[in-house]
């Protein structure tokens, strides 16, 4: 049996979003020309970091087990510039990547390898302490936020009105 010790997954999982926070900087600054120009209107900034910046910054990031920590160390710390560019805070994107990833699989066949996963138990114990944070369990209290229940997961069309924090498109959807 393969282990992985918790310590190298934290690792692996801090490394990858310190790289994903790398390349969201590097794409910024590819665009900094763009972005900084006085005639370019404030919407079109934001057009530009919803499409550009945000998905290189949340790439990966349905699988992503992330803390407290993790979250701000990803998050735009200024209100005002992301009111003026009329974008959401990026942990409302990840959280909709969650629980978007986490709706697919359940939609799929019973025998399908991600379904399989979800519902694995790993013999043995877990080690003392405050134990490390389950990808499941970050999805379950997601749901709760959203006041969501798994059964709900086969209406896609409710399901993704429910999940969709990040930049609303339509006005209804605002709520």
């Amino acid at each position: 049996m393969c282990e992985i010790s918790s310590l190298s997954f934290q690792q692996f999982l801090q490394s990858n979003i310190q790289h994903r926070i790398s390349a969201a900087w590097l794409k910024w600054r590819e665009l900094t020309g763009v972005t900084c120009d006085s005639k370019m209107p404030i919407k079109l900034k934001g057009l530009i970091y919803k499409s550009v910046i945000r998905p290189v910054l949340a790439y990966g990031s349905e699988t992503w087990a992330v803390t407290k920590r993790h979250v701000n160390s990803i998050h735009i710390r200024n209100e005002y510039v992301r009111g003026s560019l009329g974008v959401r805070d990026i942990a409302d994107k990840l959280q909709e990547n969650r629980l978007r990833w986490f709706g697919h699989v359940k939609r799929r066949p019973p025998e399908y390898i991600g379904n399989r996963t979800l519902n694995l138990n790993i013999p043995g114990r877990r080690k003392r302490g405050r134990p490390k944070l389950r990808w499941l369990s970050v999805v379950k209290n997601d749901m709760a936020g959203c006041e969501l229940e798994e059964e709900g997961v086969q209406d896609i069309a409710k399901w993704k009105r429910k999940i969709r924090k990040a930049d609303p498109v339509a006005r209804r959807d605002r709520r």
